[in-house]
């Protein structure tokens, strides 16, 4: 798929337009880029470069972009700039803890736990955070601090474990189950730890072809409605990322990564799928060595 020679007047419609049109990061970055004036008269426009950055695994921006600008609520965009901030410092941890800087991934996962004023929004009570946990226990794991590692794998395996829809900001990420399985694995349980992961694959082939419809009662949508939205579709992308990691989690990277890959196919954004492809690249890695 290619540009047209004119780039669309820089407003929140036309930005979703090229994310639904399936344009990479990359490209709409560089497009977005040189409008960067526009962009910053909209928490919206705004919050979309700093997503742009994170995918692009420019963390360190994405989080100095965040600090500097302070949000404010709007319909659709709840745990948008937060979901950018934890992700931000989740992912710095990561590359922290693979070069074993320990005290500095544990300092990007605490400050994952803590939303900021600025981003404008509060903590949802029982906020999943299985995906943080782990982490810190990998951390406080590398540190020698193995009472602190097990009270982290412990916090990390707790939570909603029954998968569901993406239809809602507020519905349990599968990434969450997923989590906990890698921290039921940590502590040795491993019946716990595959309960999870199949549960990912068993709801993803049962649901894979359902119709979808939305619940107008309910909370608030994932996305501001510029566009009508296929549903069915956004519930393919979601079945195939949770059969994705059920699959990574069971160890069966090359049919994860299949999966995910066609995920990422549909859907050029999906950023928990770059994520978790990010991560089999990282094992088949290791492996190799």
């Amino acid at each position: 798929m290619r540009w047209t020679r004119t780039m669309p007047a820089c407003s929140s419609s036309s930005i979703n337009c090229t994310k639904k049109l399936g344009y990479a990061p990359e490209l709409r970055f560089a497009k977005l880029e040189p409008l960067k004036d526009k962009v910053d008269r909209r928490d919206d426009l705004y919050l979309e470069y700093v997503t742009l950055l994170n995918a692009m695994d420019r963390h360190a921006e994405a989080l100095r972009a965040l600090e500097a600008r302070r949000f404010h609520p709007w319909e659709g965009g709840e745990g948008k700039a937060t979901g950018q901030h934890v992700l931000a410092h989740v992912e710095s941890a990561k590359l922290d803890l693979a070069a074993r800087r320990y005290e500095e991934a544990v300092a990007h996962l605490q400050a994952a736990l803590v939303y900021p004023d600025n981003l404008g929004e509060g903590k949802l009570e029982g906020a999943q955070e299985n995906n943080v946990n782990y982490y810190l226990g990998l951390a406080y794991e590398g540190l020698g601090r193995l009472e602190q590692a097990d009270l982290s794998y412990r916090s990390a395996s707790q939570g909603l474990e029954e998968p569901a829809s993406a239809m809602y900001y507020n519905d349990q990420p599968p990434d969450m189950i997923f989590y906990q399985g890698l921290a039921w694995r940590k502590l040795g349980v491993e019946k716990e730890a595959k309960r999870r992961f199949n549960k990912l694959i068993d709801y993803a082939e049962r649901h894979l072809n359902d119709e979808a419809k939305f619940d107008y009662f309910a909370v608030s949508l994932p996305d501001f409605l510029v566009f009508e939205d296929d549903l069915n579709y956004r519930n393919r992308v979601h079945c195939r990322y949770m059969r994705g990691l059920g699959l990574l989690g069971l160890g069966r990277e090359e049919e994860a990564r299949a999966e995910l890959e066609a995920v990422t196919a549909l859907d050029a954004n999906h950023q928990g799928a770059r994520v978790h492809l990010a991560l089999i690249a990282t094992l088949t890695e290791r492996g190799a060595q």
